[in-house]
């Protein structure tokens, strides 16, 4: 594989922990909905060059699910549905941004360190991808645990999500229906989610999970 392929390979992947830096960042809910997109239209660049090279066609497919549902379908689900929910507001982080962004860097230097050595025989364009695709994984995990707002997590779980596919075709890709499946799998769960927020807006007028904490606290 030529030194072009790469370089471009891990500047996309590298891409992604930027952008999931960026998720991070966000106390805007539109802007970080925004940042998703860009988040999945990055994943797509990525796996489509990976299929180029590769020359494996069934990626081309993944991509294809990439950005049509990643970053088209469920970023403008999602924005409806903060409409209606009506938390179209600053979310609100645990610890605040600065430690939660220092946090980030802690976790993408050990994802460097653990992959680099657990993978030092792997092929190269694998190895460093795996590195870069464990910290969008973490920094997806990180997201999750910071952000109090329901919906901020759901983007936390869906860039991780996006950290999986990365991770899977910068390894020589899955199968087809593998990739298939988990796609159709992502927009149940997506669905189902929906459907929960909608439940926790009725019963606790919010949707942020620090209220229903409260309310538990307050019955025991």
């Amino acid at each position: 594989m030529d030194r072009f392929a790469l370089d471009a390979a891990h500047m996309l992947a590298g891409g992604m922990v930027l952008v999931s830096f960026m998720l991070l960042y966000q106390n805007r809910m539109f802007g970080l909905l925004n940042v998703y997109a860009l988040h999945a239209v990055v994943l797509s660049l990525s796996v489509a060059w990976q299929a180029h090279v590769q020359d494996a066609p069934h990626l081309w497919v993944t991509a294809t699910i990439a950005v049509v549902l990643k970053a088209i379908v469920i970023p403008v689900a999602l924005r409806r549905m903060v409409i209606r929910l009506g938390v179209h507001r600053t979310i609100e982080t645990v610890g605040g941004i600065g430690p939660t962004m220092l946090m980030g860097i802690g976790l993408v230097a050990l994802s460097m360190v653990v992959m680099l050595h657990a993978a030092a025989d792997a092929d190269p364009i694998a190895r460093e991808d795996l590195a870069l695709a464990l910290s969008v994984i973490l920094l997806g995990l990180l997201m999750m645990v910071t952000r109090h707002n329901a919906v901020s997590q759901i983007v936390g779980f869906m860039s991780l999500e996006n950290g999986l596919i990365l991770a899977a075709t910068g390894a020589r890709g899955m199968p087809l229906v593998v990739e298939i499946s988990i796609a159709f799998s992502v927009l149940v769960a997506f669905i189902v989610i929906g459907v929960f927020l909608f439940r926790i807006r009725e019963r606790f007028d919010s949707v942020d999970t620090q209220a229903i904490d409260d309310y538990r606290g307050g019955r025991e």
